[in-house]
């Protein structure tokens, strides 16, 4: 959902099919069936696109090293729709990577039950339904303000401490710091809507005790969204970044690539995002000291939290053979307890993982900050029901408020509207 980099290198509908061992396992757009050479052959989807090579890499090391046949396919259709076709089809994965309201809607009817597997006490990410255990956590990912050390202390002359910038006020204070000492814009806004609608706004919905209960308010106008405290405090905190943007002027025009850039190299100190956007910084010449810190607000203990948790689920399909069923049970035990398996994820696809054993340190300062934050339990859970047309719709409208079209009061209506037709996923 969340990662547009690069979008259209990888052509519609693509797959990549990887054979090592005693080659293809015949038909190209086949899930399964016996390989060529007579050992069990897998096929896996990825939907992560920027660890696609990754995938490919790893595909042909472990059918060398375990005798597996071994197939990675990727598509560029939404996942809904992509799994929507394999089905149709008759041509399920072996193992499907999905979002976490993919395993809600495709797992009670296509998942095998996961509960028996070793791992399961290892995370805290797991997806239950039902009382079966259906979704595997690939990775944790988690959303809050990037800063970049490096920027702030140049203008300032003082070491940056994350851990104090909490309230609104003190994230205005250095803000104003930074610009009395030179620094024209510290900040950035990705104007995509699926950094507005899918991420920032879902803070509103994850930072209410009960979101589904806030959501059901908002449905039948017993809460209006407009004088709640935590929309508006969220807001506040929005505003500091929209209103000392770099690219205030023409904010919808502004490029990803661009604003990331800006922060890799210290010209702007400050931009809502995610660790996945290390994929982006790490192109550039990127400062040395980055991280990511809780959105400030004065919501209390929430302004001490990312939110995250597990993104993307492996499920193993219960249309497969045993055989290769049990394969997919191997592949995931690969993942958690082997080092192989473990350095895959950490090193190679710079993720940070689920599981409380792997105990490698991860690079990348983005994903540092994650699994510190994760280590310690600060993380405020996703929201993960949220409908498939929901970022685009609301985020939208969340660009007109960014460029000044419409105001605070305008964008809560224009949401509100949404919420009289819209439904959340099942969970």
């Amino acid at each position: 959902m969340k990662k547009k980099l690069i979008a259209g290198v990888l052509a519609a509908g693509m797959t990549l099919a990887l054979a090592a061992c005693g080659g293809n396992s015949g038909g190209g757009d086949s899930a399964g069936g016996g390989s060529s050479s007579g050992g069990t052959a897998i096929t896996i989807f990825n939907s992560k696109m920027e660890i696609q090579s990754q995938m490919e890499e790893m595909a042909k090391k472990y059918s060398a090293e375990k005798g597996v046949n071994v197939e990675v396919y990727y598509s560029s259709d939404t996942v809904a729709a992509h799994m929507s076709t394999r089905y149709a089809s008759n041509e399920p994965y072996t193992i499907a990577m999905v979002d976490a309201k993919d395993i809600y809607s495709l797992g009670p009817e296509h998942a095998i039950d996961l509960a028996g597997e070793q791992w399961v006490g290892n995370t805290t990410q797991a997806i239950t339904v039902g009382g079966k255990v259906l979704g595997f956590p690939v990775c944790v990912e988690a959303r809050g303000v990037i800063y970049n050390a490096d920027a702030i202390k140049n203008v300032t002359g003082k070491d940056f401490n994350p851990d104090s910038i909490r309230t609104t006020a003190d994230f205005q204070a250095i803000v104003d710091e930074l610009i009395a000492g030179g620094m024209a814009a510290p900040t950035g806004v990705m104007k995509e809507d699926w950094s507005l609608g899918a991420h920032y706004l879902a803070q509103v919905y994850e930072e209410h005790a009960d979101p589904d209960a806030f959501i059901a308010g908002i449905k039948d106008g017993s809460i209006k969204l407009a004088d709640d405290d935590v929309y508006n405090k969220l807001m506040d905190t929005f505003d500091i970044l929209k209103d000392n943007n770099y690219a205030k002027a023409s904010a919808i025009s502004a490029e990803r690539e661009v604003t990331e850039q800006k922060l890799a190299e210290g010209e702007l100190a400050f931009m809502f995002g995610g660790n996945w956007d290390w994929d982006v910084i790490n192109a550039y010449n990127y400062s040395e000291n980055m991280g990511m810190m809780a959105v400030p607000s004065d919501l209390g203990d929430y302004n001490t939290k990312l939110v995250g948790g597990g993104s993307k689920y492996f499920y193993i399909d219960n249309g497969v053979s045993a055989e290769q069923q049990q394969a997919g049970k191997d592949f995931l035990n690969w993942l958690v307890f082997e080092t192989a398996g473990q350095e895959f994820l950490v090193n190679d696809c710079n993720l940070v993982p689920a599981f409380s054993n792997i105990t490698l340190a991860v690079s990348n300062p983005l994903g540092a900050s994650v699994k510190a934050y994760a280590d310690k339990g600060a993380l405020t859970p996703n929201y993960t029901y949220l409908p498939d047309d929901h970022y685009a719709k609301n985020g939208a409208s969340f660009q007109k408020y960014l460029t000044g079209q419409i105001d605070r009061a305008g964008l809560a209506d224009e949401i509100t509207a949404y919420w009289a037709t819209a439904e959340v996923g099942a969970h």
